[in-house]
């Protein structure tokens, strides 16, 4: 029997009838006993000067809280309940499907969701639950194709590498060489691109700024110019991933301009990191086009830039998956800077 009620539509529809109900049944049990005027006193007369009897005339008023004033206003307090009550009622099942969701974007082994409550709420946490493991499979699926594709790939190229050895034309072998160094070189990348998309990561304090002045550090260590400037308090952040950007755009403005600058502009609201360097610089109408995978500008294709059109796109899924963003500006005066926008809250 309580099956029917084991539903949002049930559970709704049985509140809003309880109240109903009850407010009805307060209104004709006031208007029962209070609405009905008293019964009149006995009659008394009253002798005129003419020496006549007339009856004496009194008005009969109902108590203040006799009207309907105070059933109505019940009535109105109990709909107003009942509405608030069954508002909350379908919007908390809305609100744990999207807490779940959230937690499943940024951890694929979040708990699962608890499914409990009304049918259609079990129902929806269910199916989530499902497409979470089914998720899971494929993700675990693609690391072990990627891992076998990156063996198998490697060997015959190896190989490769050997038997150019036996090749007696100097300038075919070096050829030969640089090819097989670009294909190991895109593998490279195209595994390390599929690995930042398949890694979860949870979110950390760090000192942001001692992580660029490290990374400027080592830069500078290895013979790059990597100037840095500005400071910041710790921020919330996934490390690897804020790494894996912060080293692409270095890496990009060095291969570019030969030199980049690093500034940080710390507010309440927001951390905004910018990578500056004076190259050549991307044309406006081409700047959203770098962040799609495999594309490379006309002027970089060629073996001395290096690259194969993966580390913008990197990077931008990076600053996404910390919550911010990332946008490629002129830089005054010539050149390309990025700027990393990340939030506090």
């Amino acid at each position: 029997m309580r099956a029917p009620f084991n539903t949002l539509f049930g559970r709704l529809f049985g509140v809003l009838l309880v109240a109903i109900v009850l407010a009805h049944a307060l209104a004709f049990f006031w208007f029962h006993h209070y609405g009905q005027p008293p019964p009149p006193p006995p009659e008394r007369f009253i002798e005129q000067p003419d020496g006549t009897m007339v009856p004496e005339h009194k008005e009969h008023h109902r108590p203040w809280f006799g009207g309907p004033v105070v059933p109505l206003t019940f009535q109105f307090v109990s709909l107003i309940i009942a509405a608030w009550y069954g508002a909350k009622l379908l919007s908390r099942p809305i609100q744990r499907l999207s807490e779940a969701a959230e937690r499943l974007s940024l951890d694929l082994d979040s708990p699962p969701l608890d499914e409990s409550g009304p049918l259609e709420a079990r129902q929806a946490a269910s199916t989530f639950n499902l497409m979470q493991k089914r998720i899971r499979e494929q993700v675990s699926q693609r690391a072990r194709m990627l891992g076998a594709v990156s063996h198998d790939l490697r060997t015959p190229l190896s190989r490769l590498k050997l038997r150019l050895e036996q090749i007696e034309d100097t300038r075919l072998q070096g050829q030969m060489r640089q090819d097989l160094d670009d294909m190991i070189g895109m593998l490279d990348a195209t595994l390390s691109y599929l690995h930042e998309q398949r890694t979860s990561e949870t979110r950390h304090w760090l000192d942001v700024q001692a992580l660029v002045e490290s990374m400027s550090e080592n830069a500078q260590d290895q013979g790059s110019d990597v100037q840095f400037a500005g400071t910041c308090a710790p921020l919330q952040v996934q490390p690897m991933a804020l790494r894996s950007c912060l080293n692409n755009l270095i890496d990009n403005a060095l291969r570019y301009a030969g030199s980049a600058r690093i500034e940080l502009t710390d507010s309440r609201d927001a951390l905004i990191i910018r990578v500056i360097d004076h190259g050549p610089g991307i044309a406006a109408d081409k700047r959203e086009a770098v962040f799609e995978p495999f594309y490379r500008l006309e002027g970089s294709r060629n073996r001395n830039s290096g690259g194969v059109g993966l580390g913008m796109t990197i990077s931008k899924e990076a600053a996404e998956r910390l919550g911010g963003r990332l946008d490629l500006e002129e830089t005054p005066g010539g050149g390309l800077t990025a700027v990393m926008w990340l939030p506090r809250a």
